[in-house]
């Protein structure tokens, strides 16, 4: 009895977790700092001249008076201007309205009644891969109606939560639908390239055979997982009375509910893909012209639909929510409404106050370029003569998957590693958009191995809110939860990998594995 009341009080919240990092990392800063840690690498200056520059990145340490100044300074700054937070708020606001008008509940009863628990699980997994086309915002709209949606399945809503974000973080790297982050990727992979071959040219397709194939089978994995292990491991789900009523009998009412919401909600999208679709009448409005690729178009900093793709999706959520409200009478005057609009931001005060520390453990992460400084160590191990073609393969694919959990952003990582990796990879004999695709299936299996990345608070906080045990969801046991999917994740596209090389079959249209 006395070990396990030691355990409990040894136990951190993941607030007083999340503490404990900041300090750490900047004590290791400091340390790091100290003995003056360097590290260069291989840089590519642009595509005209293709000159390939040292750049020395080190340690900076915010053990000292200028990194408090530093941490007291942006702290504010940073939290209020935390993407996930703005983002998060935005998306509940619609959430809200949905989930008290009743929309979610008659819309989910009815489409999973009859549908066997693995099949549900399996297309919240397949959307949540396939939604990595518009970036991370599927982080702050799946994981909350995921655990709705378990929850209306009346089964634990941990289930859903945990699924929902092992499959989007594996997302990021993996979809046969050619994202934003794709583009910027090519960019860096064609440079890199022409370091050895200046013709060397890709296409939106050159990987979508490769990734059509890993999306089925990440999918059928992860749900797996989800269902024979996962499941199996979670304590039992409490649910309320309320929620253990007998089944919803859909009245004519709720249907008509339902077909008002449907009909609304089909006006607005019609809407907003004619405004995304160039070259017809008056459309268009809504991109960047000044983009090459059409998912640039889409989704670039300058875009109209990238900057208000959140009030877009909340707008679309809200419409459904009021519609269903309107026809089945749950919604009956604007207090009704205004309410609703609040419902799911009610007690969410912990959830800020977890986004405030996330956002401050990593401003100071990045500001120490400790991430930096391990990523451009890793990409010089590429350096080492006579490396053989599946050792590259290999090791190109570790050094992703350890990099991604110190530094997850994508971009910046093959920034790094490209102008190694690519012409190393080249010279080996190995084509330069399949370097591309080891590079992007490392980053999938370990993605959710990192409390570094931006939208793994988003996670956190909704373990921590669906917690029925006396002590608080610890950071560590979060990402125990997400091991199992990293180390089957990580075998299966890295057998892929070597398989697809061995076999010597296109990895997309006009995309080869060796040249």
């Amino acid at each position: 009895m006395k070990k396990r009341n030691l355990k409990d009080r040894i136990t951190l919240d993941p607030i007083m977790t999340l503490v404990v990092l900041i300090v750490i990392t900047i004590v290791v800063s400091g340390f790091l700092g100290l003995l003056g840690v360097q590290v260069n690498y291989t840089s590519i200056g642009n595509d005209v001249t293709l000159e390939t520059t040292q750049k020395l990145v080190s340690v900076e340490s915010l053990f000292s008076l200028s990194g408090l100044k530093y941490i007291f300074t942006t702290t504010v700054a940073n939290f209020v201007s935390f993407t996930p937070l703005s983002s998060l708020i935005i998306v509940l606001i619609g959430i809200g309205v949905m989930e008290k008008s009743g929309f979610l509940k008659t819309a989910i009863t009815l489409l999973t009644k009859k549908v066997k628990k693995k099949t549900v699980t399996f297309a919240i997994v397949f959307i949540c891969i396939l939604s990595s086309i518009m970036g991370y915002l599927p982080f702050v709209i799946m994981i909350p109606l995921s655990a709705l949606i378990f929850i209306y399945g009346r089964r634990n809503p941990y289930i859903g939560i945990i699924a929902s974000y092992a499959a989007l973080c594996a997302g990021t790297g993996i979809n046969f639908l050619f994202t934003s982050s794709d583009s910027e990727l090519l960019k860096s992979t064609l440079l890199g390239s022409h370091i050895i071959n200046p013709s060397y040219n890709l296409g939106t397709t050159s990987f979508v055979f490769i990734m059509l194939i890993a999306v089925i089978i990440i999918s059928l994995i992860i749900t797996a997982i989800t269902e024979n292990y996962i499941a199996e491991k979670l304590p039992k789900y409490d649910f309320p009375e309320t929620e253990l009523e007998e089944d919803l009998i859909i009245t004519n009412r709720e249907l008509k509910g339902l077909v008002l919401a449907v009909i609304a909600g089909l006006l607005y999208l019609v809407f907003f893909v004619y405004c995304i679709i160039p070259g017809l009448p008056l459309s268009g409005a809504l991109l960047d012209h000044s983009q090459t690729f059409y998912i640039d178009k889409l989704f670039s900093a300058d875009s109209f639909f990238s900057n208000g793709f959140v009030f877009v999706i909340t707008m679309f959520f809200v419409i459904l929510g009021l519609f269903y409200g309107i026809g089945a009478k749950t919604i009956k005057n604007n207090k009704d409404l205004c309410d609703d609009l609040g419902h799911s931001l009610d007690g969410v005060g912990k959830t800020l106050v977890l986004i405030f520390f996330a956002s401050t453990f990593i401003s100071i992460f990045k500001r120490t370029n400790i991430g930096e400084v391990i990523m451009a160590s890793l990409a010089n191990i590429l350096t080492i003569q006579n490396l053989g073609t599946f050792p590259l393969i290999i090791i190109l694919f570790i050094i992703s998957a350890i990099g991604t959990i110190f530094l997850p952003n994508s971009n910046f990582k093959w920034l790094i590693l490209s102008g190694i990796a690519v012409p190393t990879l080249m010279d080996a004999g190995i084509a330069p958009e399949f370097a591309q695709v080891i590079f992007r299936f490392g980053e999938s299996a370990t993605m959710a191995l990192t409390p570094v990345m931006a939208y793994y608070v988003i996670y956190l906080a909704y373990l921590e809110k669906y917690n029925q045990n006396e002590k608080p969801i610890n950071l560590f046991k979060t990402i125990k939860y997400q091991v199992p999917y990293s180390l089957v994740i990580g075998f299966i596209l890295l057998a892929l990998l070597i398989a697809w090389f061995i076999i010597g079959l296109p990895i997309g249209i006009n995309g080869v594995v060796s040249i």
